[in-house]
């Protein structure tokens, strides 16, 4: 028998168009490809809110990922939208359900760019909607260059689980978001920030692994990054 922990990995949805002419899955494979360098058993989980129990009942641990859209600004009390949000209902519904199952369970959850702000929402956490509008000054958050470059640097919270897991000061990361987190919540605390003052991760104490960050780790851009999810398995065994 396999003794690799089973992480569940949220897809990603489109609408009728490209590669089907009926609604569709996808995901880039290094989400799936770096569970596994690091030791799991990745498992792709579909947009089923009523399922998500099920699901958790049979998974180790869960990465909630990235996609081009936005977390729907009444689940964190603001009554307006700003005119660049995307949503994905069916995503979020289906996500903040098997985020919350999880962090019941004491499972362990890695939230990875929008995962990480979706993460911050379950929480009790709120977002920023465009940084550009809010952050005077703010670096290009959404990089010009191509994703498995990095774009800027980020400071790393001493003390907090990510500095005990990637154990430096500085990493060097991609970014590929409008938004960001503007408050972690009640008992999540802020583990990295850009030189802009944006948020870069959360993380709550409260549970044996909660851990949220804005960059995509699994481009294994930074040597920290693999060190993430070395963490996330090792969290997983007894």
């Amino acid at each position: 028998m396999s003794t690799r922990p089973i992480i569940g990995v949220t897809l990603d949805s489109e609408a009728p168009g490209g590669y089907s002419k009926y609604p569709w899955y996808a995901l880039r494979r290094n989400y799936l490809d770096a569970v596994a360098a690091a030791g799991g058993l990745p498992v792709a989980v579909p947009h089923d809110a009523a399922l998500a129990g099920d699901y958790l009942d049979r998974l180790d641990a869960l990465v909630v990922t990235g996609g081009a859209f936005d977390v729907d600004p009444a689940l964190y009390g603001d009554g307006e939208r700003h005119a660049t949000v995307t949503l994905k209902g069916q995503r979020t519904e289906a996500e903040l359900a098997l985020t919350q199952g999880a962090l019941a369970r004491n499972l362990p959850v890695l939230g990875i760019c929008g995962g990480q702000q979706l993460l911050a929402v379950a929480l009790g956490g709120t977002l920023i909607q465009h940084i550009p509008d809010t952050i005077a000054g703010a670096l290009a958050h959404e990089q010009p260059n191509p994703r498995h470059e990095p774009s800027h640097a980020v400071s790393v919270v001493p003390g907090t689980l990510l500095h005990r897991i990637v154990g430096v000061a500085e990493m060097r990361v991609n970014s590929a978001h409008h938004q960001a987190v503007r408050d972690p919540g009640r008992y999540a605390v802020i583990n990295a920030v850009a030189a802009d003052t944006v948020i870069e991760g959360v993380e709550d104490p409260r549970y044996r692994f909660c851990l949220g960050v804005q960059w995509h780790p699994e481009y294994f851009i930074d040597p920290g990054d693999r060190r993430i999810f070395d963490a996330l398995i090792a969290a997983c065994r007894p």
